[in-house]
């Protein structure tokens, strides 16, 4: 089958960086589904991944995202059939999504909303996963309407996650949510998502925010904006992160606040087999009902063409630059 791969970590301005292949086809087991990829997106863990340096000659294919038609199935599947179209964002255990054939545990897979095509499905899957859990699960806002009226701010609001995280915070938790944005266009962005108001992360925070949050959702460098957490908190907020520190920090400075502080990581469920690892399929198909009930909409951007090297350095090279918007989606071999 048709893949696309690389050897060896190099700048993406060379040729090498990410080239077309063929491998066997993959053959499913257990529950996993075999599925051809219609479509996938690119994300960030894509080109940190691509660079993060790997053995001398051994293949790897990244990819985390992907809508598509399920070929075929392991013996212990019971959610899908052949068929099925399906979206998810896989697993960073197993090879990418880069490739006509993909082999996925299917309790990390969702039915595609019905009202999106592959291209436009393919922009949701890993996005929608991370701002779900960051904000349900590890900062335990209510998704009914609970906690309505509180203050949640955004660093980061408009790439992939923060544009997810700014819908689910207006349209299921009810929260007002603030989003940080430094241009004209990604700040236009967040407010047609959902956002009541916006800051510019290049600049000091506190002075621009006008009272404290209840929770904070990092999707941006964690580094720059830690120091600046106890200012922008609330007495017992709460602040989630889906960014390493590139350093140690300090935590005793959120203790006067009894903040407390929890990373968000949306492969942890696959790579450790949690017990739970079925709830991300069942938030996929949450989500798609929210998509196809026009309560939450596609991040798609714009289609770079077909699924091959040339058009992945593309998509690379823009990530790599940190200007986009919503998200980049390539479709079709």
């Amino acid at each position: 089958m048709r893949a696309i791969g690389f050897y060896k970590s190099l700048p993406i301005d060379d040729p090498e960086s990410l080239l077309d292949v063929e491998v066997p086809d993959p053959k499913p087991e257990g529950r996993d589904l075999l599925v051809e990829v219609k479509a996938v997106s690119v994300n960030p863990v894509d080109t940190k991944r691509r660079v993060a340096g790997m053995k001398p000659a051994e293949l790897k294919i990244l990819g985390y995202d992907a809508a598509g038609l399920v070929k075929a199935v392991g013996p212990g599947v019971t959610l899908f059939k052949p068929g099925d179209e399906v979206y998810y964002a896989g697993s960073n255990q197993r090879p990418g999504t880069n490739s006509a054939l993909h082999l996925v545990d299917e309790r990390i897979v969702g039915r595609k909303p019905a009202s999106l095509g592959f291209a436009q499905a393919a922009a949701l899957p890993l996005t929608t996963i991370t701002a779900w859990e960051a904000m349900f699960d590890r900062m335990g806002i209510s998704k009914s309407g609970a906690d309505a009226g509180k203050r949640l701010l955004i660093l980061g609001g408009a790439g992939g996650v923060g544009s997810i995280a700014i819908q689910l915070a207006k349209k299921l938790a009810k929260l007002h949510v603030t989003a940080s944005a430094s241009r004209p266009d990604s700040i236009a962005w967040a407010k047609k998502l959902g956002a009541d108001a916006t800051v510019d992360h290049s600049k000091p925070l506190p002075e621009q925010l006008g009272g404290e949050c209840d929770y904070i959702f990092i999707c941006t460098n964690t580094d720059p904006v830690f120091a600046a957490l106890p200012k922008l908190a609330a007495p017992q907020g709460r602040i989630c992160s889906i960014v390493r520190t590139a350093k140690p920090v300090d935590l005793a400075p959120l203790q006067e606040k009894s903040l407390a502080f929890a990373w968000e990581g949306m492969f942890t469920r696959s790579t450790f087999q949690t017990a739970d690892m079925q709830a991300q399929h069942e938030l996929l198909g949450e989500a798609a009902k929210l998509v196809d009930a026009g309560t939450l909409v596609t991040t798609f951007q714009e289609n770079l063409g077909r699924i091959c090297a040339a058009n992945l350095r593309t998509a690379h090279r823009r990530i790599e630059q940190g200007h986009t918007i919503g998200k980049l989606v390539l479709e079709g071999f």
